[in-house]
Order: structure tokens, then C-alpha cells, then sequence
């Protein structure tokens, strides 16, 4: 059944991820079996094929899009023995003032959220104190920033220096992506770099241990 869930994602069969995802439920599978097992590996199958051609920008958020639908049905069922929601943390994620862009900025999203964290989604067009503040709001142990454009580029390291001298930084880890932003860019701010979705959990995971 498992395998049934990760291929449907795999394959963006958006009409069926809820039935499936209820059966599943139904068989006695725990919700947090069907996001690991189901949705996230399903997710790195995407992943790698999207690193090997195979896969392109639409394919990914079709995908993505798939797995939330069947997110909404596992999300009220994914608490802890005290009955407390599951969280692996809490991401604000924005793209930067002046950039219209947004689809990579939600394949990113939504692959975080299935992934189990809490995603507080900025939309476009973030003036640099807006992600500070709404760091501060939530509570937040990270914040991923978006620019598809190079014009648009130093608003993170402005970003990043607020939380700086806000004195939010390392509490609150900054993660920075986008067609024109490079791994040695975002080192060159004290921030990590993510390619793509897949990589941006993968990094999230990195930054908590």
C-alpha cells in the first residue's frame, strides 16, 4: 500500500491520493508511515529524476501538488504520544522584494511541508523585514529565501543581516535558493544553499542536528 501511495505521487495521479491514502489509514497504516514511506520517498524519487533530466518544473509541482492533496488527509493524524502535532520545525519561506516569481519558491513549500515541518508562506515580493518579523511571530527555526533574479539577489544578504542584528541569527537558520543563486554566494552570507526542493529538506534535516 505504501508503494501504491509513492508511486500515485510519483505519477501525479492527483484523483486517487485520497482514496488511497484512506485505505491505507483504514489497513492500519500510522500517518507517519504513510508521509515517511509514501509521500517523502516519493518525494526523493522526484527529486532524482528531476537531477537526471527526467523530471522538469512542471512535473515537480504536479507532484508536489499530489502529495499535499494527500497530506490534508494524514495531517490531523500526525501527533506524538501527548497528543501534541508532529513538527520537525517551523519554516517561514518568501521570495524577496522586487521578484515576482513564486513557482519554485512553492514546489520548495510544499515539499517542505510534506515533509513534516510547519510552513508559514510569505508569497512574493517580501520587503526583507517581513521575513524577520514573521521569524519572530511563529517562533520560527528557519527561514528560506527565494530570488529568481540577480537584481533581486542582495535582498538576502539584507535579510540575513537583520537577523543578525536582531540577534535572531543561529537560533534562526537562514536557507537561501533560485536560479541565479550559487553555493558559494549564499556561503559568502552565512546562509545554506538548497538547488532544488529535494535538496532543501535534505538540508533542513542537516541544519537540526
Amino acid at each position: 500500500m505504501l508503494k501504491k501511495i509513492c508511486d500515485c505521487v510519483y505519477n501525479y495521479e492527483m484523483s486517487e491520493i485520497k482514496d488511497l491514502v484512506n485505505a491505507a489509514l483504514e489497513e492500519g497504516i500510522p500517518a507517519k508511515d504513510i508521509l515517511q514511506d509514501g509521500f517523502m520517498k516519493a518525494m526523493e524519487l522526484v527529486g532524482e529524476s528531476f537531477n537526471e533530466g527526467d523530471f522538469f518544473v512542471p512535473e515537480m509541482l504536479m507532484a508536489a501538488k499530489t502529495m499535499a492533496e494527500g497530506l490534508e488527509v494524514i495531517k490531523p493524524l500526525l501527533i506524538d504520544d501527548t497528543g501534541e502535532a508532529i513538527s520537525q520545525g517551523k519554516v517561514v519561506i518568501g521570495t524577496v522584494q522586487g521578484d515576482q516569481h513564486d513557482i519554485g519558491k512553492n514546489i520548495v513549500a510544499m515539499f517542505i511541508e510534506g515533509a513534516g515541518y510547519d510552513v508559514f508562506d510569505l508569497g512574493i515580493d517580501v520587503p526583507p523585514k517581513a521575513f524577520v518579523e514573521k521569524a519572530k511571530e511563529v517562533d520560527a527555526d528557519y527561514v528560506c529565501i527565494s530570488a529568481m533574479l540577480t537584481t533581486t539577489m542582495k535582498q538576502m544578504q539584507v535579510i540575513v543581516d537583520l537577523l543578525k542584528s536582531e540577534g535572531l541569527f543561529g537560533k534562526v537558520k537562514p536557507m537561501v535558493g533560485g536560479a541565479p543563486v550559487t553555493e558559494k554566494f549564499a556561503g559568502d552570507m552565512d546562509a545554506s544553499y538548497a538547488f532544488d526542493a529535494a535538496s532543501a529538506v535534505i538540508k533542513l534535516k542537516e541544519l537540526a542536528v
